[in-house]
């Protein structure tokens, strides 16, 4: 997959689709799947490690998108910038980390000081201004030269608005919908990771927290009968 592939998926009117992935396993599931481009979010502090809002550092994204990179064969790598957000660090993470492209929540003048630097970016945007609003404010992210947008809580005004203005793809991360050129969803969500799953009503397409616990606990109960392991041979 390339940047070219992308845009012309979004001429054809081919859908894109795009996962948040945080590691090596999951990501070689997603490119196994099919996906088209695979983020490296830096929700993995809250979602993944328990850390706070913005207490991931470079350090640790670095790591993360070196193990999504390692899983990934076929799609593109996007990796988020954490702050403070600066070129120095967007270029640390596609020659050191391996990205692509580099993600960022930030203005038509930071997305042009990284271009400015040879790499592509992956810029985000949020709704709930005018229509109008947001449609300017995609095409000034786009001439600052991002090759893809993240419109998160797009709408269904807003978002085929802004699709049919800008000639780049334009992906729905969180409130994302089937108006936009693709959607962009947290593999974890998608398929029901996190603790809370195992008694949420969220819609995913799996449980895997409660099929998780569920082997946890034949496991315990295995252990403490003195029973061989499921999947563990006799020796």
């Amino acid at each position: 997959m390339s940047l070219a592939g992308l845009q012309q998926m979004k001429r054809e009117g081919r859908k894109i689709v795009a996962v948040v992935a945080w590691d090596y396993q999951i990501a070689q599931l997603a490119d196994r799947a099919g996906v088209d481009l695979v983020s490296v979010g830096d929700s993995v502090g809250v979602n993944l490690w328990g850390q706070q809002e913005g207490e991931i550092t470079l350090e640790e994204m670095l790591v993360v998108c070196k193990a999504v990179r390692r899983g990934v064969k076929r799609a593109l790598v996007s990796c988020d910038l954490p702050p403070p957000q600066g070129t120095e660090a967007a270029v640390r993470l596609v020659r050191e980390g391996g990205a692509d492209m580099v993600k960022l929540n930030g203005t038509a003048e930071a997305v042009r000081a990284i271009v400015r630097a040879g790499l592509p970016v992956f810029a985000e945007f949020h709704g709930g201004a005018a229509v109008a609003e947001l449609v300017v404010q995609a095409k000034r992210l786009e001439e600052a030269g991002a090759s893809l947008l993240d419109f998160r809580h797009s709408g269904p005004e807003a978002g085929p608005a802004v699709v049919r203005a800008v000639s780049i793809p334009v992906l729905g991360g969180l409130g994302g919908g089937p108006w936009l050129d693709g959607r962009l969803r947290m593999v974890h969500a998608a398929i029901g990771y996190a603790a809370y799953n195992v008694d949420a009503t969220t819609e995913s397409y799996a449980n895997v927290a409660r099929i998780t616990l569920d082997a946890m606990t034949a496991y315990a109960e295995d252990v403490r009968a003195g029973r061989h392991l499921k999947g563990q041979r006799p020796v």
